[in-house]
């Protein structure tokens, strides 16, 4: 279901410059100012507030630097069938993500401290739909036309709460059973036709039957490997049928490196024996991230018989490898383009597309800019040369700016979190879930805190079918 092969994952050329790794047709390079540089960056340059560890949330990306590393990391693009990427002399095509924008960087928001006062009157925060204005978006017959909501919201697996990675939370805040209802209570007020959560855990003990008894169907994917967490999408079903599904597993990137099965258990057993840790410089290593996404095919139930196409995803959370989250982000689209052909031609429709979750990377870095290149928000890019499978454009660009931030602790605050749609298929928002402002009392301190069960906030969007 797949336009990727082994063949013609990469074809790359830089001058005579020999690629530092060559295996199925995958090239891989370090290139700065036309040398090419296999030394990785030096410790000193690189400096984070918090220890390393296998998550996003559970890493600072303060990144203290002023200057440019003498090496930026290795270069994969995978692109699709039949087409080329040449990178041009001197130039990185693919540099290090801003991994915090000037008007953020150690931000007050998460310098200070809840107070006792804020503590003993925090209730959790209920964010309600803003509609757009109506000179802000094009519209026809808003009132009118049929309705339906969507929320992405990153939960925040149990798994990864540790006071050892949030130590600005209250300890009351980390606990299972207190966070469980609250995650719960705000999921229920949001009201969504459509959820899609990520870092989703314990969806067969709790989340499957506590969601569904309002009225949701849901499937799901648990992440590959030893993770334990995983993508869901909630839909009500008085609303909306599945007709189709199908699962994203960025996994089958480092698999089509190889040459056959063989070659693949090799690997993994290489994998085992060094528990899980290789080389980060070996393609397949790099590419396998146990990073999942799933999408399926909704039609409305009556009066409209309009079909929609949604996919939620969580990419890879290391700033230090952008590369591999620029990957992720084309073989997600190559998926969601043949999964709506797909879908077109079995069900003669020209269904709608949303395309949510956790990208963890920040607007104006490569994979926003790829995922946006073709939308109707996004001007031309240096960086995204060739044709996107999928035009796409970011609900809150286009109605009200994207947020400043969408995660919030001491080591991090910044926008990760998107719903883009195709605004070409007939559907357009209308409104938008209203996020906080830097200054709002109930992110002092970073999260997930009293008033916010997660590190993340849910971002939502009311579309209309047009």
């Amino acid at each position: 279901m797949t336009s990727f092969d082994r063949e013609t994952l990469i074809d790359c050329g830089h001058n005579n410059i020999p690629p530092r790794h060559t295996k199925g047709g995958a090239v891989f390079y370090a290139v700065v100012g036309g040398q090419l540089n296999t030394t990785p960056p030096p410790q000193k340059y690189t400096t984070y507030t918090n220890q390393i560890k296998e998550k996003h949330e559970q890493m600072s990306y303060t990144f203290t630097r002023k200057t440019r590393l003498p090496c930026e990391e290795a270069l994969i693009s995978l692109l699709p069938l039949g087409e080329k990427m040449l990178l041009k002399s001197g130039d990185l095509l693919l540099s290090r993500i801003p991994l915090i924008s000037s008007s953020l960087r150690r931000s007050k928001i998460c310098m200070r401290k809840m107070s006792t006062k804020d503590m003993a009157t925090a209730t959790p925060v209920y964010p309600k739909f803003i509609p757009v204005e109506q000179n802000e978006i094009t519209s026809v017959s808003k009132s009118d036309g049929f309705k339906f909501r969507v929320v992405s919201y990153n939960i925040l697996a149990q798994v990864y709460v540790k006071s050892s990675v949030f130590p600005h939370s209250p300890s009351p805040c980390l606990k299972w059973k207190a966070r469980a209802p609250i995650i719960l209570d705000v999921l229920k007020n949001l009201d969504a036709d459509i959820l899609c959560l990520q870092e989703l855990d314990e969806y067969d003990n709790f989340y499957k039957e506590k969601i569904e008894n309002d009225y949701y169907s849901s499937i799901y994917i648990k992440r590959s490997g030893r993770k334990s967490d995983g993508c869901g999408i909630f839909y009500k079903h008085n609303k909306l049928e599945l007709v189709i599904e199908e699962t994203i597993d960025y996994n089958d990137l480092a698999n089509l490196l190889l040459d056959d099965s063989s070659s693949v258990e090799q690997k993994e057993k290489e994998l085992a024996n060094n528990k899980g840790k290789g080389d980060a410089n070996d393609p397949y290593v790099r590419l396998k991230r146990d990073c999942v996404g799933i999408m399926a095919a909704f039609k409305f139930k009556k009066p409209y018989q309009h079909y929609i196409i949604v996919a939620n995803t969580h990419l890879y959370w290391d700033p230090e490898w952008a590369d591999v989250k620029l990957a992720q982000a084309k073989y997600l689209l190559s998926r969601v383009a043949n999964f709506k052909k797909l879908v077109s031609e079995k069900f003669e429709c020209t269904p709608s597309v949303i395309v949510t979750g956790d990208f963890n990377s920040v607007p104006g870095d490569k994979v926003y800019q790829y995922l946006v290149s073709g939308g109707f928000t996004a001007g031309p890019s240096p960086e995204c040369l060739e044709d996107v499978p999928i035009n796409l454009s970011s609900v809150y660009a286009c109605t009200r700016g994207e947020p400043r931030f969408t995660n919030c602790t001491p080591g991090f605050t910044g926008t990760l979190d998107y719903i883009f749609f195709s605004p070409c298929d007939g559907i357009e928002p209308v409104s938008y879930l209203e996020l906080p402002e830097a200054e709002s009392a109930d992110v002092k301190g970073g999260l997930p805190n009293y008033y916010h069960p997660s590190d993340h906030l849910p971002i939502g969007a009311e579309f209309v079918v047009t």
